[in-house]
């Protein structure tokens, strides 16, 4: 019974997405196709078919996604890294390992408190200021100076460099950073976000932009219209490779099902950054020989949260029966089209510390740990799922409707993601669902965030979680030195993240975006696209 129940709730949304797409197809007929950016052929005025090529690589690209990645002056680093406007000391690869960028070489003591940084050299920012050890010294002096808000990743010095001691000038072109402690992985918290260098002359005396921000990347920001679009130019005086497109331009574009029809009608040509596209939508797509699909795995992972500071979920038990009740494969599979990985573990794949474990799907154990803790009585609860997003609404219907097979009667409730945050941090909730992406690779901000006691997510989402064993390991982890005994830690914690549940991990996200095969070069990333390999195809 129970599983005729829930197939028929995924039946029932799949139709609901189906005839939602028909409309928007039957909607689109009749509507002139956009111009194409190349042509194979031409018919003469007699008849005749010859070749053309009016391929023009300087013309702009078009590019949309669902917010403003170019938030601007009031944003710590003004834009996403996605852009190539600026770069970061510390980069990665496709695995997730830290590469240098603007950091040609690097070096650590033996005691882990000391790194000396070798820079690039002959490297301008694109108001024309040299890349050197000052321009980082007076980077490093912006980040020390507060937090400052970013709708990415907050530019806070403690997060990215814990124990930072000083940062000195060795020469023009080398910088050492000291620790008050041992640091030894400290180029995964480095990466992207965590050292990005913008030059000096961008800021006033309280280290806030005071126009466009000036990165050294291979695009500068030629035009910036909040809540609309960003115009990037090529930096035709980039130290690296070129950018293959003279222009790019991102529009915003919030509501997906407008970007659909945006690349339908060809007035965008593909979508960029986290979410972009729905699967169900990317699929549709995809159906239409002029589109691809491009996908690889994400930094972002998917959860539930349970309010920890109050019955049921301050019991591990409850919090575990949950978990066991979830057939995280079918919400993959049916909701996500495949497009997601099923996990057990709070720590994202991406990370090169990522440990696999087995995702547990057992009804039968779940209503014994349930009866264990509620007996023969029933709770209920409320579940925030966040406005406008089918998906999360879809997932709650199926999670809602085996719940009170252990005893829990759920009611769904949608808001905007500030009020579901201010009710969580009041602990106003029972479950709601979650998402975390990375900001660095290393594995201990997450744990730190989640698991420790004091951590900011634990505390702002009223998770509950007290554990002096995770604490101990955490600052354990935190003195080791040796990577090899620091990955055992780490495993160990990974281990107690899938037996305690501090939260419920439902799967891993994937980066998924769709393009016009007009363009080449449109690959995706762990965050994002390696934009300056976009070009027109040839």
């Amino acid at each position: 019974m129970r599983n005729k129940r829930v197939t028929n709730l995924i039946l029932s949304w799949l139709f609901m997405m189906t005839m939602i797409l028909s409309l928007s197809a039957c909607q689109m007929q009749g509507k002139p196709a956009a111009e194409t950016k190349t042509e194979a052929v031409q018919q003469t005025s007699q008849g005749e078919i010859q070749d053309k090529t009016t391929v023009n690589p300087d013309e702009e690209i078009v590019l949309a996604g669902y917010r403003n990645i170019a938030p601007g002056a009031e944003d710590a680093y003004y834009c996403s890294v996605i852009l190539y406007v600026w770069e970061p000391l510390i980069t990665m690869d496709a695995g997730g390992q830290p590469i240098g960028k603007l950091a040609k070489s690097w070096e650590m003591s033996e005691d882990a408190r000391t790194w000396t940084f070798r820079l690039q050299e002959g490297v301008s920012f694109h108001d024309g200021e040299p890349f050197n050890a000052d321009a980082v010294l007076y980077n490093f002096d912006r980040m020390k100076s507060e937090i400052k808000p970013s709708g990415f990743y907050s530019l806070n010095v403690g997060s990215f460099y814990p124990n930072l001691d000083q940062v000195t000038k060795v020469d023009d072109y080398t910088v050492q950073l000291t620790f008050k402690e041992a640091s030894p992985s400290l180029l995964y918290t480095m990466t992207n976000f965590g050292s990005a260098m913008f030059s000096p002359k961008c800021f006033d005396e309280s280290y806030n932009f005071t126009g466009l921000a000036q990165g050294t990347g291979p695009f500068k920001i030629q035009e910036n219209v909040k809540d609309q679009y960003v115009l990037l130019e090529r930096n035709e005086d980039y130290w690296g490779e070129k950018a293959a497109a003279k222009t790019i331009r991102v529009k915003t574009i919030p509501d997906v099902n407008t970007r659909f029809s945006a690349l339908k009608s060809g007035e965008i040509m593909g979508v960029i950054d986290l979410k972009a596209i729905t699967p169900s939508l990317a699929v549709e797509l995809a159906k239409d020989s002029q589109f691809e699909i491009t996908t690889t795995n994400s930094t972002m992972i998917d959860f539930l949260c349970l309010n920890g500071t109050k019955p049921p979920f301050d019991d591990i038990r409850m919090r575990k029966a949950v978990s066991l009740m979830i057939d995280r494969e079918a919400i993959v599979n049916q909701i996500y089209l495949g497009y997601a990985s099923p996990t057990s573990n709070i720590l994202n794949y991406s990370t090169p510390f990522y440990k696999e474990f087995p995702v547990e799907y057992d009804v039968e154990q779940a209503k014994i740990l349930a009866k264990e803790v509620l007996g023969e009585t029933r709770v209920s609860v409320q579940y925030l799922v966040q406005q406008n997003n089918a998906e999360q609404k879809a997932e709650a219907e199926l999670i809602a409707a085996i719940l009170p097979e252990i005893g829990i009667d759920v009611t769904i409730e949608s808001y905007d993601w500030a009020t579901i945050k201010d009710r969580m941090g009041k602990g106003d909730y029972g479950i709601a669902r979650g998402q975390q992406g990375l900001s660095n690779m290393e594995a201990i901000t997450i744990f730190k965030r989640f698991m420790y006691s004091e951590g900011d997510q634990n505390v702002a989402y009223s998770l509950g979680i007290k554990d002096e064993e995770i604490d101990s390991l955490i600052n354990q982890a935190n003195a080791e030195i040796d990577m090899t005994k620091r990955q055992e830690i780490y495993n160990k914690l990974q281990e107690l993240s899938v037996e305690n549940q501090p939260v419920v991990p439902i799967f891993n996200e994937k980066t998924l975006m769709v393009y016009n095969k007009n363009l080449s070069g449109y690959q995706a990333q762990i965050y994002g696209l390696d934009l300056p390999q976009i070009g027109w195809a040839k």
